[in-house]
């Protein structure tokens, strides 16, 4: 009987992009739900308040959920004497550091109000929900560990965003304020964490604890990085220009979700594949399952980013009169997500080979590159400095990586596999 981490690599794949593309879709409705219900400076507050939510959540993660795919996917599974349940190996440290954090943000999160745009009593809100969004997380990335992605469809595709999006409604036609709707966003990870616990009973296996972390830890500090750098300009910008500006440039930036969404759909997929192949030396595998995202993610996401381009004056009008001055940010956006998607996943292709203190300098590098353009540009320029710096960072996040997947593999985005991706035949 085929086992289930056997099935087609082009069935995954879409349930991947099918996941990315409810998300993307529900995110896009939570920026218009709230740009067309609040004024600008109050819909820029909520848009800093959940990006610190979710930067700060990335960072308490650990990139356990990484690593929870790297062991469960069978390439590193240890049975040797003294292993402990993986999830519990896992959790444990996510768990306490999610503890201490939500601490610091109660008890300091009001002096950090005037410095960030965030309402006071957003702060409460946020440590009271920081815990459920990192734990949630980690327990849905073990599921595709283990092969499926039916969890990671229904919990992140379906059930976690069109619940934001179901709460924020109601809480906007309420006339609620800022830190209720915080409330609302973050709720669903409370239930969507419960399921994917469930679906994980009896199914998970054992591990040492420096075999696990002695792969994570490394990524721990990049993936920190990351969160940091995904939404750090929605903060800067709220910071150094004024929450209205923020939330023009979140409107103007919330189609990128579709390219990093897209992204991260195939990379769920392919992940386990890859990781199989590059640990047992097998390049030629890696190779075709790298052409073969890559120009999925091209296929896909390409004709979005002209579209946005062209349409960009007209687009933004929907989240309201003020928002169309974002037609520079737009143009900045689509042009650089065109090039990030031609490089393809060489992020997790290096993490994939094992090289994760290398994705962590890469990281490093792209976050103060950001942090150095939007000091610079961010005063003068309000969302288009903002944009140019995010710009300036991805351009090294892709670059860098590329660069060092050629040299020492000589895997690059496109080749003679680059055709397979018309194919469905192929297996992961």
């Amino acid at each position: 009987m085929t086992r289930r981490r056997d099935l087609p690599l082009a069935r995954k794949s879409a349930a991947g992009l099918l996941c990315a593309a409810t998300g993307a879709a529900a995110q896009f409705l939570v920026v218009l739900v709230v740009t067309r219900s609040l004024s600008p400076a109050h819909a820029g507050a909520f848009f800093a308040a959940t990006a610190l939510c979710l930067m700060l959540a990335g960072i308490i993660r650990l990139d356990t959920g990484n690593g929870l795919v790297y062991v469960l996917a069978g390439a590193s599974r240890d049975p040797a004497p003294g292993g402990r349940p993986v999830l519990l190996v896992a959790l444990a440290p996510v768990a306490v550091l999610s503890l201490l954090a939500a601490a610091a943000v109660a008890v300091f999160g009001g002096a950090l109000a005037p410095l960030t745009g965030v309402p006071a009593g957003v702060w409460p809100v946020l440590a009271a929900t920081l815990p459920a969004v990192a734990v949630a997380d980690v327990l849905i990335a073990a599921t595709r560990g283990l092969g499926s992605m039916r969890p990671t469809l229904f919990l992140t595709g379906v059930a976690q965003p069109l619940g934001q999006v179901a709460l924020l409604s109601g809480g906007l036609l309420a006339g609620a304020p800022v830190p209720v709707l915080t409330a609302a966003w973050a709720l669903p990870a409370l239930p969507v964490g419960a399921v994917a616990a469930r679906w994980l009973r009896g199914r998970t296996s054992t591990v040492r604890w420096d075999h696990f972390w002695r792969y994570t830890a490394p990524r721990s500090a990049a993936a920190a990085l990351q969160a940091v750098f995904q939404r750090l300009d929605i903060v800067i910008v709220a910071a150094l220009a004024g929450p209205a500006p923020a939330a023009v440039y979140t409107a103007a930036t919330r189609f990128k979700v579709v390219g990093q969404l897209a992204g991260q759909g195939l990379a769920q997929a392919v992940q386990p594949g890859l990781v199989r192949a590059l640990a047992h030396g097998d390049l030629a595998r890696a190779r075709q399952l790298y052409q073969t995202a890559t120009m999925w993610l091209v296929m896909v996401t390409w004709p979005v980013w002209l579209g946005y381009a062209a349409l960009a004056p007209w687009l933004l009008r929907i989240f309201g009169a003020s928002y169309a001055r974002g037609t520079s940010v737009a143009l900045v956006l689509s042009a650089t997500m065109m090039i990030a998607s031609a490089c393809g996943m060489v992020d997790v292709m290096l993490i994939a080979s094992g090289h994760t203190t290398a994705s962590l300098v890469n990281t490093a590098c792209a976050v103060a590159a950001t942090v150095v353009l939007d000091v610079l540009l961010v005063p003068g320029h309000g969302a288009l400095g903002a944009v140019l710096g995010w710009s300036g960072g991805v351009l090294v996040k892709n670059l860098l990586p590329l660069a060092q997947i050629s040299l020492r593999y000589g895997l690059r985005p496109f080749g003679r596999h680059s055709l397979a991706a018309f194919s469905l035949r192929m297996t992961a």
